[in-house]
């Protein structure tokens, strides 16, 4: 009886301090799942947060460092988030003796896109525009900085004589439609307007193909050359510009033919003007348009080699994960995590693990968390885009204080997320991606992929046929496409596999369609099909 009293007062004092313990750990890891943020999927949504956990991996650095000029990259591969950092660290650049100058709209309606087929007809046209364009942005920049030397002043002059500076802080929309307009009122004529004095009409004087000594002796002067005047007046005062164009996906979309006469034409003006070393053009454009530009042959492509193309590995996609991360107080404080204890590849990977459980899938061929999050949102090229990584990770929170907020068990020990809420994450994932990229930018192949929802993820040319209502040829045609945009991951024999990023917004069934031999020539473990490792 003693014995029992004894416990009968243990336990009313002991249970409370364990209570208590417990429910102050619950409230302090919801105030840091609650301040927690991975910031903006798309990088024009936070350009004045970027620079803080702005990871500048090497590739950032050869753009930095005047190595690179053309970027290329799949959509939410971070060349948006290279150009909002370059934009915003400006006084840097200016004491590299730099300056810059958006020649495209970073937010809001791009320039370009009040461009119609009706507008400029062909290449050369649009090569002339191109050139007249970029003077005018030029020009406006010698204003801005208020360059005076007499190369500078006849720069200004020769264009504000042809209507292309009416007024300085003119809108990139309106300096494309005055030289749109002067381009087309050019190309109409043989000749330049000329005066009853047999001098050149100023407002027509600028030309687009070397003028000949008549022409020059009334006046005229070639585009290449006023460039070339440009470049010598930045020369003179010690300076270099950099002409940045982003956002050329939006600016065009929905106008192939448009978009391919003008992108070519934007090429072949890069590669004229890079003899001038003081003007350089930095172009971010995306990898799949660039395909589309030069299929068919464009020999232009071989003379440009100041590229890279954007990549993320592993270990920069851990680096950009947890920079983000440890940007929060409130996780730094409750890990006691300081900025530089993420600076190692050991550092960043504890404190990930701490973070989130060791496996979202609990099994001994099950992956580890993060290698779980790249694979779900890879697409066929097997490639993981930031943007779709950070998509996740932000719904995930979302989901955990959900599940919270109605009464569900809290995350073992520090961990402030469970398997559930990755999960959970990955239908608004799969959503965003297929109707805001896959959708949105290729609306003529949205059928075939509409076609497949409730169907298996792995396919022969004839179940696709089947699904799709067309002859084998056609399926086949349609397939690389899909293939091509990332849609579909090609395997073996013809086979085309769904990657997990699509799966869900489009309800597919785990497994291959009737009639194909999944396992093929190789284990599916080596070839990449549907193993028990990866089985949800």
């Amino acid at each position: 009886m003693l014995q029992l009293t004894t416990l009968h007062c243990v336990w009313p004092v002991a249970l409370p301090k364990a209570t208590a313990a417990v429910e102050g750990m619950v409230a302090i890891k919801e105030k840091v799942l609650k301040e927690l943020t991975f910031g903006a999927r798309v990088a024009e949504e936070e350009a004045s947060e970027l620079a803080s956990y702005f990871v500048e991996t090497e590739q950032w650095n050869q753009v930095w460092q005047d190595e690179v000029d053309i970027v290329y990259g799949s959509k939410g591969s971070g060349k948006s988030a290279i150009y909002a950092t370059i934009t915003a660290r400006e006084s840097q650049l200016f004491d590299r003796n730099i300056l810059i100058s958006p020649a495209e709209s970073p937010q809001g309606s791009p320039a370009f896109a009040t461009l119609d087929a009706n507008t400029i007809i062909d290449e050369d046209q649009f090569v002339g525009l191109w050139k007249l364009y970029f003077l005018a942005v030029i020009a406006d920049t010698f204003a801005d900085y208020d360059l005076r030397s007499p190369a500078a002043r006849s720069v200004v002059r020769t264009l504000t004589d042809a209507g292309m500076v009416p007024g300085r802080n003119v809108s990139l929309r309106q300096k494309l439609a005055n030289a749109a307009d002067y381009v087309r009122r050019m190309f109409s004529e043989i000749e330049p307007s000329v005066s009853v004095a047999g001098v050149v009409d100023v407002s027509t004087r600028i030309r687009f193909t070397e003028p000949d000594n008549t022409q020059r002796s009334n006046g005229a002067v070639y585009v290449d050359d006023l460039l070339d005047t440009a470049g010598r007046a930045l020369e003179g005062e010690g300076l270099k510009l950099w002409l940045l164009l982003d956002r050329l996906d939006v600016a065009f979309a929905g106008k192939p033919n448009l978009e391919r006469q003008a992108l070519r034409a934007l090429f072949k003006v890069y590669l004229d003007i890079r003899s001038i070393d003081r003007i350089r053009l930095k172009i971010f454009l995306r990898s799949d348009i660039w395909k589309a530009i030069t299929a068919g042959g464009f020999r232009e492509a071989s003379h440009i080699a100041r590229e890279l193309t954007l990549s993320w590995g592993r270990a920069a996609l851990l680096q950009l994960v947890t920079q983000r991360m440890v940007r929060n107080k409130a996780l730094r404080d409750f890990y006691g995590v300081p900025y530089e204890d993420v600076a190692s590849v050991a550092g960043q990977e504890d404190l990930f693990q701490r973070v989130y459980p060791e496996q979202v899938e609990n099994g001994p061929n099950k992956p580890k968390t993060f290698d779980w999050c790249l694979t779900r949102t890879s697409d066929g090229t097997k490639r993981t885009a930031p943007r779709e990584l950070i998509h996740l990770l932000t719904e995930a929170r979302g989901v955990q204080l959900r599940r919270q907020e109605v009464g569900e068990d809290e995350p073992a020990g520090e961990a402030l997320f469970d398997g559930s809420s990755l999960k959970g994450a990955l239908p608004a994932v799969s959503e965003t991606r297929l109707n805001k990229t896959l959708y949105a930018e290729h609306p003529d192949l949205k059928q075939y992929m509409l076609a497949l929802e409730g169907h298996k993820t792995n396919h022969s040319i004839q179940s696709l046929a089947a699904i799709w209502e067309v002859p084998p040829d056609e399926a086949k045609a349609a397939a690389l496409r899909l293939v091509d945009i990332g849609f579909f991951e090609r395997r073996a024999q013809m086979q085309f596999w769904v990657p997990f990023l699509y799966r869900p917004a489009l309800n597919l069934v785990q497994g291959s369609a009737e009639g194909i031999n999944s396992s093929g020539d190789t284990p599916p473990a080596l070839a990449g099909e549907d193993s028990p490792a990866d089985k949800d």
